[in-house]
């Protein structure tokens, strides 16, 4: 009689934060954050997240005006599934010359190969000195974007973006943005309503896609001015159904170009492309979420038809619907959670 293949060892995904000397304490806490909240159907953890020095356990200065006590040395980082470095702003060497120092080269050395790589801001330069990101895109901090193409001219800066997913090396600009970026991490491992749930116990919005703008140059709407609140409401509401913009306007009591002229002062992009972007993560829902056929996502998310919603999935995820669905699936049918997979 044949026996039953025994449910492989659960094991959580391993998630090493490297703490370098100058340290932000923001962006240090936001790993531990947003990883640290996702549990599975029977409440175990997804991640474990640990926090690694270059040197042997002890304190590490931050920009503030404490250290913090970190308990695992330079070889933490042979056990990660995934290595996060955040912005520091004593990087010496890494931020004035573009190389590592021998100290930081002997800590890196100890990253296996297929480990996932991030980099929340400044802490780009890290892996840019480590040679990851030569002849790949990647994003840092605005303010800094020009030096960082100035010292690693292999490096295909793009100082316009929250983040970049580049498979299996992820960075992203500063601050907030180190939010988005873990939590788009926890999306492509476990999927939306995970996601969702850690957003919603953080207090932040689920999702900000890594193309949007980091910052746009606009003056802060008078309060007396009216809100395009309601109507983004109103659509939010109906993403089912054809919503035109007069009907968006017309909530609002404007015109059509009053309306579109202080929806893009507070969304930052048009009324359609807000649309666009809403119907995307409806359709992306569906597939995670239901077993509804593609037609029927495609109408529930407003696209109308299979082909219009394959050529939106497409041209925002690089994906088409049968494979987003497939990918989510896969993590979670298989019995040790997807996020233990790299890359």
């Amino acid at each position: 009689m044949p026996r039953e293949p025994r449910e492989r060892p659960f094991r959580p995904h391993r998630v090493v934060v490297l703490a370098l000397d100058g340290l932000l304490p923001f962006e240090l806490g936001i790993p531990h954050r947003i990883f640290g909240r996702p549990r599975d159907a029977r409440g175990r953890p997804l991640y474990e997240v640990v926090t690694c020095s270059v040197r042997p356990p002890g304190p590490v200065e931050t920009d503030a005006d404490f250290a913090i006590h970190v308990a695992h040395g330079p070889q933490a980082l042979a056990t990660a599934d995934t290595v996060i470095v955040p912005a520091s702003y004593e990087l010496g060497p890494v931020y004035e010359q573009g190389v590592l120092t021998d100290e930081l080269a002997a800590a890196l050395a100890h990253v296996r190969p297929g480990t996932r790589l991030a980099s929340i801001c400044t802490g780009v330069y890290v892996l840019a000195a480590a040679g990851v990101l030569d002849g790949r895109p990647a994003t840092t901090h605005w303010a800094d974007a020009e030096r960082l193409q100035r010292l690693f001219p292999r490096v295909r800066v793009d100082p316009h973006v929250l983040f970049i997913d580049d498979g299996d090396v992820l960075t992203s600009a500063g601050v907030a943005a180190g939010i988005d970026l873990c939590l788009h991490m926890v999306r492509r491992d476990h999927g939306a309503a995970v996601a969702n749930d850690v957003a919603r116990r953080t207090v932040v919005p689920p999702h900000r896609d890594g193309g949007q703008a980091q910052y746009i140059q606009r003056p802060v709407p008078d309060p007396q001015q009216a809100s395009t609140t309601t109507a983004r409401a109103w659509a939010l509401g109906r993403l089912h159904e054809p919503i035109q913009l007069r009907d968006m306007a017309a909530q609002e009591s404007m015109s059509v170009r009053t309306f579109t002229r202080r929806f893009r002062e507070e969304v930052g992009v048009s009324p359609g492309q807000w649309l666009t972007q809403q119907r995307v993560e409806r359709a992306r829902h569906l597939l995670e979420s239901t077993d509804l056929t593609v037609d029927q996502v495609a109408r529930d998310a407003g696209f109308g038809t299979a082909q219009s919603l394959r050529q939106h999935l497409q041209a925002a995820l690089g994906v088409t619907p049968t494979a987003y669905r497939r990918t989510f699936r896969a993590g979670a049918d298989a019995a040790t959670p997807a996020a233990t997979r790299t890359g």
